[in-house]
């Protein structure tokens, strides 16, 4: 899927100041972390599952994805950033996370992406409000990957999803906020 164009309202759609491309660039190597780990979850799951139907479903989010990291990355490039330096960290972490829900069943696991996209299309919306007003490049790529997301979402309560108790919840949501926190910096 081709990258979405922001329309800048004057230049090239990057932030004018230094602390805004900072924090432009901060934003979106969160984000390439994201679909890092997405990448991993999606990956692991299509390897655990035994149902043909359910690996090509996680499968083709896995392809969605590789084009939000493509567009994160580049992104990054273009202000200047570089994407975290614990990706291999993330990466494997994400990867065990997935596995084990699979391995749990794959209603458990389609509920596991239910509520992993909810909570990523939370985040995103969070970035949206605090991107730079000015950064309409990055800002188009956020909107395209949060419609994205609410897609898989959705797509796994179709196929079967069950909802996950609030204490595994909870718990998704803590690790969430060590990855996006350390992401932001390293």
């Amino acid at each position: 899927m081709p990258r979405p164009a922001g329309q800048p309202a004057q230049g090239d759609g990057t932030p004018a100041g230094e602390q805004q491309r900072q924090l432009s660039a901060a934003l979106m190597r969160v984000n390439h972390v994201g679909e890092v780990c997405a990448q991993a979850l999606y990956q692991a799951q299509a390897l655990s599952t035994r149902d043909p139907a359910l690996k090509a479903h996680f499968e083709a989010a896995a392809r969605d994805e590789t084009d939000h990291l493509a567009w994160t990355e580049q992104r990054l490039r273009e202000l200047g950033g570089r994407t975290s330096l614990l990706n291999p960290l993330w990466y494997a972490g994400a990867f065990g996370i997935g596995l084990a829900a699979g391995r749990v069943g794959d209603r458990i696991s389609l509920g596991f992406v239910v509520e992993t996209e909810r909570q990523v299309e939370q985040h995103l919306d969070s970035h949206l409000s605090r991107l730079p007003a000015d950064d309409a490049g990055s800002r188009a790529i956020v909107e395209q990957m949060r419609d994205d997301e609410a897609r898989h979402a959705l797509e796994a309560e179709r196929a079967g999803a069950l909802p996950l108790p609030l204490p595994v919840r909870w718990l998704m949501r803590g690790a969430a906020k060590v990855m996006t926190t350390t992401a932001h910096h390293i």
